[in-house]
């Protein structure tokens, strides 16, 4: 078996970690893979996805032709990390830890994912080894609940299976669920007075927002729902009955149908509570990503799970409450499973990993792309 290169691993890992992509700007990140990319030979296309969604960089594409005999598959990072991401470090310390300075985020969400997979092809080519076709997409602002690769065209893509390289935990874990994320925004209008001349003249739109608070379950729902509340705004000044308040939350649901039917709850509640106090509610919300549920016996996880066993990794799998990229390729037709690339602690400043998992990693997706299951 061909070993990684870990210097070489390590060196892009270090460049991009130290090269600033927040969600939207990823544009020297995208350069610097479509580099390393053509480097290999391999084509690849950049979209206008951030033409649609305010960004100055789109998804990256490219496909890696394979034995003719075995099916596509799928691998996928994302270019983006979340805030605080400017002027990011990346200290490597003498046992293998690998982190930030400490004022950043290391961004080994989803660095980490990304150098497995362009560290595998550099593998494959130099050491001429067989291998499946492969398609890869490097998305833009995953973080943003999935806005880049919502933009994707997956027309153009011929796998079936896939491999999102975008989960926290030790190498041998992959996540073969998420949940539907639907946020959702109430406005209550009420009518504004003087809060000491007359104030029975007012509809105070803060006391309607907490009453109808009290009525909404919040926390865990169910063993596959959950509801917060997460921001309530409202009033002007302390003389004034407010007029306007704004709450905000969300709902997750590992079915989507009980994260719509929450909604639908929450909408009543507060529409009902406004009613009554003579106010008008203007409730919206937004489905950010849909739940899916890969099969646990689908050739994609077994193959996963083999792979594992073959390089002494336990396999484990488990249902992640996050959403990612998957969500999005769950959507359109791709079966896949999101796999832990030791990313610890992420969208915190204490973000770390190790340089025994980067190689691990990058040891898995090797695997996965030789296997001829």
């Amino acid at each position: 078996m061909c070993n990684i290169n870990e210097n070489r691993l390590l060196a892009l890992f270090k460049k991009l970690v130290e090269t600033d992509s927040p969600s939207g700007a990823e544009r020297q990140v995208c350069d610097i893979l479509k580099t390393e990319l053509a480097n290999l030979n391999v084509s690849v296309s950049e979209d206008n996805a951030g033409e649609y969604i305010n960004g100055n960089a789109g998804n990256l594409y490219a496909y890696v032709e394979g034995d003719v005999d075995l099916s596509p598959i799928l691998f996928s990072a994302h270019m983006d990390t979340v805030e605080p991401a400017k002027n990011k470090k990346c200290i490597i310390d003498d046992n293998g830890k690998i982190h930030s300075d400490g004022s950043t985020v290391l961004g080994s969400d989803d660095f980490a994912g990304v150098c497995a997979i362009i560290e595998v092809l550099k593998t494959v080519k130099e050491n001429n080894l067989s291998h499946r076709p492969i398609e890869i997409i490097f998305s833009v602002s995953e973080e943003n609940y999935c806005k880049g690769i919502s933009q994707f065209d997956f027309n153009k893509v011929k796998s079936k299976e896939a491999y999102v390289f975008d989960l926290s935990g030790e190498v041998g874990t992959a996540a073969y669920a998420a949940p539907t994320i639907l946020s959702f925004k109430a406005d209550i209008i009420g009518k504004s007075s003087h809060a000491g001349f007359a104030p029975e003249q007012g509809i105070h739109s803060i006391k309607i927002a907490a009453e109808a608070i009290l009525k909404i379950n919040c926390g865990k729902i169910d063993a596959e729902t959950t509801i917060n509340i997460g921001t309530i705004n409202g009033g002007t000044a302390t003389n004034i009955v407010p007029d306007k308040c704004s709450i905000t939350g969300e709902i997750r649901s590992y079915s989507d149908t009980k994260a719509v039917e929450q909604y639908n709850n929450i909408e009543k509640i507060i529409t009902e509570t406004a009613d009554k106090f003579g106010a008008v509610a203007d409730i919206s919300f937004t489905k950010n990503i849909t739940a899916y549920e890969t099969d646990v016996h689908h050739k994609v996880v077994e193959r996963f799970k083999n792979v594992c066993n073959d390089l002494q990794l336990m396999p484990k799998m488990e249902r992640s409450f996050g959403g990612s990229d998957n969500n999005v390729m769950a959507q359109n037709g791709i079966n896949g499973i999101v796999v832990a690339t030791a990313m610890n602690e992420c969208h915190t400043l204490n973000e770390w990993t190790t340089v025994d998992e980067l190689k691990n990693a990058a040891e898995l997706a090797l695997n996965l792309m030789i296997s001829k299951e």
